[in-house]
């Protein structure tokens, strides 16, 4: 089921007075990659949970949808936004166009706290040619100073490189991070195969 928001003349600008007070910061890594976006991008945050993300890429003026298995939280925090409550993993695939068949595209794909891997060919599917995916989740090692611990939660050594192959690789970082200390993974990277006008600039992208 996908929640709309109402449709009036002050919907197109998001009011974002006290959601900093209901939630959580966005993830450093997803702020700091999130200008590898078109700007008119659509987004698609996957087990959006809170609805942070959602609201970071909104407040850049994207169009986003989260899907997660619960949404009450990220709806009432976001009446705004586009949510669809969704089992993405015992359920078919819900962002499907009806007329073809085909996954739906978008421009780009975040992915943070989060792994399912039967997932992985449709998400990768998810972006669009020139898009961009944003991953970032717990991996090997997270097992030995807390939760998840279960082998099926954590990304082995190098997995995401191998999940996007296929893809140019902007960034990528395993490790462990503080406060508080977790072993993570993650990757930005955008799928290959976009044409780009010969007069085409290239982004510029600040390193730090």
């Amino acid at each position: 089921m996908i929640h709309h928001p109402p449709r009036s003349p002050a919907a197109s600008q998001t009011d974002n007075t006290g959601l900093e007070h209901t939630l959580a910061a966005p993830s450093p890594w997803v702020v700091r990659w999130s200008g590898l976006a078109d700007v008119q991008a659509s987004v698609l945050d996957v087990a959006c949970g809170s609805g942070r993300h959602v609201r970071w890429f909104m407040q850049r003026g994207h169009h986003v949808t989260g899907v997660d298995r619960d949404i009450a939280g990220a709806h009432r925090a976001l009446p705004q936004a586009d949510f669809l409550q969704a089992d993405i993993e015992n359920a078919p695939w819900p962002l499907v166009d009806a007329a073809t068949g085909e996954v739906r595209e978008f421009g780009v794909v975040v992915v943070t706290n989060y792994l399912w891997r039967a997932l992985f060919p449709v998400l990768i599917s998810s972006v669009a040619r020139g898009g961009v995916l944003i991953y970032e989740t717990f991996s090997a090692g997270q097992e030995t100073i807390g939760r998840p611990r279960r082998a099926e939660f954590l990304l082995q050594p190098g997995e995401l490189l191998q999940v996007c192959s296929d893809f140019r690789i902007v960034a990528y970082e395993e490790g462990v991070l503080t406060g508080p200390e977790r072993y993570v993974q993650r990757i930005a990277a955008i799928r290959k195969g976009a044409v780009k006008p010969a007069d085409h600039s290239p982004q510029r992208h600040l390193l730090s």
